[in-house]
Parts: C-alpha cells; sequence; structure tokens
C-alpha cells in the first residue's frame, strides 16, 4: 500500500514534531505494510504553517538520511497540503509551497465549513497552468456531506479526490464514512491517504478488505492503493470520470 497524504515531515505543522517521532511513524508505517509515503505538510497562508520549500527540503533529506543509517525500507517523497488560497502560482513561483514530488500534481484542502465563491475560477486558473489539483479528504467537508453528488461537478473541472483511510474506520464519525462510501462506491475517488499526524491504527490488509467490501473492484482497489500513487511519483496522466 501506498499513502498519498501524511503529516510525518517534523517541527512544521501540528503533525510530527521531532525527527525521532517521525522516524518511529515511518517505521510503523513500515510495519503497517505501506511501502511508499508522501509527506504533505500543511501550508497555510498568513499562519505558523508556511515552512518555505527550501527549509522543507534541508528537513527532508535530514529524514531521508536517517532513515537510510537505520536501514528502514520506505520511500518517501515530499509535497504540501495547501490550504485553499487564490494565489497558488506565486506560492509556487516563489518556492513556498512544493507540488507532489516535483510532479504537476499539487494537493490542496478546502475549509471544512463553506467553500470560497471564486473556487472554480481558482482551479481552472490552475489547470490551464498544467498543474493537476487533488483534493485532500472530500468526505469530511459539511458541503460534500449534505450533498456527496457534488463531487461530479470537481470532477468534471479536472480535480481528483483523495479520501483519508482512516475515515473507513470511523474516525471522523459516521457522515465521514457514509460520504466516503458513496464516493467509493461511485469510483469518484483517485487516491486514498493516511493523513497521519502523530499514529497509525490500521494495516494495508484490513484498508484492502474493507475497500473490496465496499467496491467489489479489484482493479480499482489496486488503482486506489498503488497504481495512481505510482502515476503522480512519475509524473503520468491519470484518467478522470467525468
Amino acid at each position: 500500500m501506498k499513502d498519498l497524504h501524511s503529516h510525518i515531515l517534523y517541527g512544521i505543522d501540528d503533525g510530527c514534531k521531532t525527527l525521532d517521532e517521525a522516524l518511529n511513524l515511518l517505521k510503523l508505517s513500515k510495519k503497517r505494510g505501506i511501502d511508499e509515503i508522501i509527506l504533505t505538510p500543511h501550508y497555510i497562508e498568513n499562519s505558523k504553517f508556511n515552512c518555505n520549500n527550501f527549509n522543507k527540503k534541508t528537513l527532508f533529506e535530514e529524514l531521508k538520511n536517517k532513515l537510510r543509517e537505520e536501514q528502514i525500507d520506505i520511500k518517501i517523497y515530499l509535497g504540501n497540503e495547501v490550504f485553499f488560497t487564490d494565489n497558488f502560482l506565486n506560492l509556487i513561483a516563489n518556492g513556498e509551497i512544493e507540488t507532489l514530488n516535483n510532479s504537476k500534481y499539487i494537493l490542496f484542502e478546502f475549509p471544512m465549513g463553506p467553500i470560497y465563491n471564486n473556487t472554480s475560477e481558482i482551479i481552472s486558473m490552475l489547470i490551464s497552468r498544467g498543474y493537476v489539483p487533488i483534493l485532500a479528504h472530500p468526505e469530511r467537508y459539511y458541503r460534500f456531506q449534505e450533498h456527496p453528488e457534488i463531487a461530479k461537478e470537481y470532477l468534471r473541472m479536472g480535480v481528483h479526490l483523495q479520501g483519508n483511510f482512516t475515515s473507513l474506520f470511523g474516525k471522523y464519525g459516521k457522515t465521514s464514512l457514509k460520504t466516503l462510501k458513496y464516493l467509493l462506491k461511485k469510483h469518484y475517488i483517485s487516491f486514498l491517504g493516511s493523513d497521519t499526524h502523530h499514529e497509525i491504527k490500521y494495516n494495508a490488509k484490513k484498508v484492502r478488505k474493507k475497500l473490496l467490501k465496499i467496491t467489489k473492484d479489484v482493479d480499482y482497489v489496486n488503482d486506489l492503493l498503488e497504481n495512481n500513487f505510482n502515476k503522480v511519483i512519475n509524473d503520468d496522466e491519470i484518467g478522470i470520470l467525468r
């Protein structure tokens, strides 16, 4: 299993605080069946979660070196989870935010409550510049919970959706679970990620079993857990259900 979304890069957001905590969480991730993981610290403009790319890469290289020293066999890549902004392009150009493994794919999140009125325009602007937006955990947003069918609108725009593994096991409540099940049955989700900050409470076998029970589709589950992740890492194209 491969993990598109995590907060393991230490000391720069509300995830892991120290190098040792990050190493222990990566060890546990490997033990639970995760072979590759993208580190996606929050980037929120005008907040304390605004580590730039230079500093992120310094921490990332330290962590990679420590993994080699301790012979922890897990591959890590660098990205961001960017809080939605009309300033995406400037942040990319100024070296503030990181796409996923330096690809065209960029992971972003919405506010939990109302979504901005100019959302469609900003997404269209990103896509017109060659970027592929991936919306983190749609099942957690009130708007998607109340009207899960709106996911189709984002797919039509060219946005991919990333659900959280932990939503499958009730971490965010029954409504998030119900919403994610709906999105999975419709094949609207392209990726899954842990969104882990400090703990791993699942394993690859349980996740796969749960997904197969929901979707009844082995090929789709393989795309969710491995194939689409690989395409992001290699900056390849991913088909989207429109």
